[in-house]
């Protein structure tokens, strides 16, 4: 009996305490395939075995969440079984959640885990980090399999992830959180010989390809669209949540979540309404804190549907998001959004638009009236996150100024002129030094040798041609403004303002650009950095006013912005490297580029650059939504073999990453 217990599996031991399929409605069929589900919030499911699956990676620090160690788990020969559900452990109870959502602006009805498996909930180890506890009282990790398989809900899709859109997933997942960004974790990605078609180009050639599964981490995975399974007929799309009319589905839902997840409320509340609103408020502060510091580090979701968006304010749903590389706030990270909505810079207004539909479905157990005066704060609770946490990038850290707004706007205001790199123009900031006492001489030198410095991180010429030459072509362009002045209503069904804007913006833009040099670009460049060098300078004189040690405040402020600004992020460049060497059979890349993410702040000797290299070929798509239609993609033909460090502006080759 020894012997036996000593050779089982880790995994075998997991203490599973499945608390939501007991608190909350179970679907009581057991139907295969496709269906909508009325009154439940869960459906069993039977997650599909995969053929030899394999471990790509796995994530020791998240693993660690459910008291597993990496390795042990990497080595144990049942491992890839247990965590692709092609064998499910003692104590789990497979199942797929039902929610609706708003995709793209529209409801959509419902739409549910399609390709997610809810596996259990596993309690929490004794002796778990109190800090990782801090936002999840319940005293449990919910985990899940993502690509195992059909279920109710996966629409005309097949439940199925592959190797591409499974690494991206994986990796960014623990990204976020080394950034110190609320997310949900990624435990490990397997992949398989099991293989699906898929159109990798959208271009009528389908291909087969590996399918891959991802093992994600979370106190739930609850979101705003669990809620709206409850809507009535939608006036625009006529389509309603599959459980309207069951309001005491929503109490008991809106129950365990408030007791689960905020028992500090649950505690300070006893008044049901009071309760709900301190709920709502709660989710709205946290909603905006995470946009915040996902504009603070570049990051773009690219699908802020109601049903990417969590209830406990984490980043949810990894699909075609993508770290800016050269700033630019319209940056659009997913090439099937046409219109813009889920732009850099539209993140906020989108994130409380989702807020706003919340609170709709949370009616009548949160009054409009009160949800209203909630969702008013959000803008200033926006602001007062953003406004501290670029303080700490630009290492303004002992007083507050009003004028601080205008410094930071005209920093992005030059970044974009310039093209200057998101990433690395914030990680140089913290080599401009404080002016000091007797100095005055040497200024003009300083700024010229630091405006140098952030001129290495600005685009060039052809760069800043390709990046403003208009999408749409002039003939099209030409009609949709006759069309806007002839027949507006027409207009609006086929195109809007916005994506017309941005169209002759581009063209102003390039027609500039066409009439400059590259050395004229580059003296332009220069004055402007300089510029703003300057204002930059007599802002952080006026930190040193009445301090004696300067030393000390400039060592305080280096070290703030060195631990503030990530060295590396996860560009697509990096992504699509470890894709192409995990597709080729070999995982070490995926496996580097997460060690390289675990320490995103700090230098890494013997990691800096990727031991893979590609051909590049092939333009990577991430995975669409489930039923979205595709979108037309481009492919590239870039050839560029030549290693890139990871804290090294993106490649000539990247600019051809399309991601849907």
């Amino acid at each position: 009996m020894m012997g036996l217990a000593v050779g089982r599996s880790a995994l075998d031991r997991l203490d599973f305490d499945n608390v939501a399929l007991k608190k909350l409605p179970l679907d009581p069929s057991d139907e295969p395939g496709v269906r909508m589900v009325k009154g439940a919030c869960f459906s069993r499911v039977n997650p599909e075995p995969l053929s030899n699956p394999r471990f790509v990676a796995v994530s020791g620090e998240a693993l660690a969440l459910l008291g597993l160690a990496g390795e042990e788990v990497m080595n144990d020969p049942l491992g890839p079984e247990y965590l692709s559900g092609s064998k499910v452990m003692p104590g789990s109870e497979p199942a797929a959640h039902c929610y609706c959502g708003h995709q793209f602006g529209q409801f959509a009805g419902q739409l549910g885990d399609g390709a997610a498996c809810y596996l259990g909930e596993v309690t929490v180890p004794p002796g778990q980090n109190p800090e990782l506890l801090r936002e999840n009282p319940s005293g449990r990790w919910e985990i899940q399999v993502k690509g195992a398989g059909l279920t109710p809900y996966s629409r005309k899709a097949d439940g199925r992830k592959v190797l591409r859109s499974s690494v991206r997933e994986f990796l960014c997942s623990e990204a976020m959180f080394f950034l110190g960004i609320p997310t949900t974790r990624a435990g490990s990605v397997v992949t398989s010989d099991s293989k699906v078609i898929r159109d990798i180009y959208y271009s009528g050639n389908p291909c087969y390809e590996k399918c891959s599964v991802v093992l994600r981490i979370a106190p739930t995975f609850l979101r705003f669209g669990s809620f709206e399974i409850f809507k009535p007929a939608d006036e625009f799309t006529g389509r309603q949540g599959p459980s309207y009319g069951r309001e005491e589905i929503r109490g008991q839902m809106l129950d365990y979540v408030i007791e689960m997840f905020y028992p500090e409320i649950q505690r300070g509340h006893p008044d049901r309404l009071e309760r709900n609103v301190a709920f709502f408020r709660e989710v709205m502060s946290r909603t905006a804190r995470l946009v915040a510091q996902w504009q603070c580090v570049g990051f773009c979701h690219g699908v802020l549907n109601t049903d990417n968006m969590s209830v406990l304010g984490l980043t949810l749903d990894y699909g075609p998001y993508g770290f800016m590389d050269r700033f630019d706030p319209d940056f659009i990270c997913n090439a099937s959004d046409n219109s813009g909505r889920y732009s850099y810079k539209a993140q906020p207004a989108i994130c409380r638009w989702n807020l706003v539909k919340l609170a709709e479905a949370l009616a009548p157990e949160l009054p409009p009236d009160r949800a209203k005066a909630v969702t008013d704060e959000y803008l200033d609770h926006f602001n007062r996150f953003y406004l501290e946490n670029m303080r700490k990038k630009l290492g303004l850290l002992r007083k507050e100024e009003p004028e601080d707004e205008i410094l930071i706007t005209e920093l992005l205001r030059t970044m974009h002129d310039t093209g200057a790199d998101f990433t690395n123009t914030f990680r140089n900031l913290a080599q401009i030094s404080c002016p000091s006492e007797g100095e005055t001489e040497r200024d003009e030198e300083i700024v010229k040798k630091a405006s140098e410095l952030l001129l290495e991180q600005c685009a060039s010429l052809e760069e800043l041609k390709s990046a403003n030459t208009p999408t749409m072509d002039p003939r099209e362009l030409s009609m949709l403004l006759s069309m806007a002045q002839s027949n507006p209503a027409l207009f609006e069904m086929i195109s809007d303002r916005a994506t017309i804007a941005r169209q002759l913006d581009r063209m102003s833009k390039l027609k500039v650009l066409l009439e400059t040099s590259q050395d004229e670009l580059r003296a332009r460049q220069a004055q402007e950095w300089i510029s703003w060098i300057a204002l930059y300078r007599k802002r952080l004189a006026r930190e040193l006013e009445g301090q004696s040690d300067i030393q000390v405040v400039q060592e305080e402020r280096a070290r703030v912005m060195d631990g503030t600004n990530p060295r590396v992020v996860l560009r697509n460049y990096i992504a699509q490297n470890a894709i192409e060497a995990a597709e080729n059979g070999d995982f070490s890349e995926v496996q580097r580029v997460l060690k390289v993410l675990e320490k995103p702040f700090s230098s890494q000797p013997g990691l800096e650059l990727p031991t893979w290299v590609g051909s590049h070929r092939r333009t990577e798509q991430g995975e669409r939504d489930e039923g979205e239609e595709p979108q037309q993609g481009t492919s590239s033909s870039s050839t560029d073999m030549s290693p890139v460090p990871y804290d090294s502006k993106p490649p000539a080759w990247a600019r051809q990453i399309c991601v849907t």
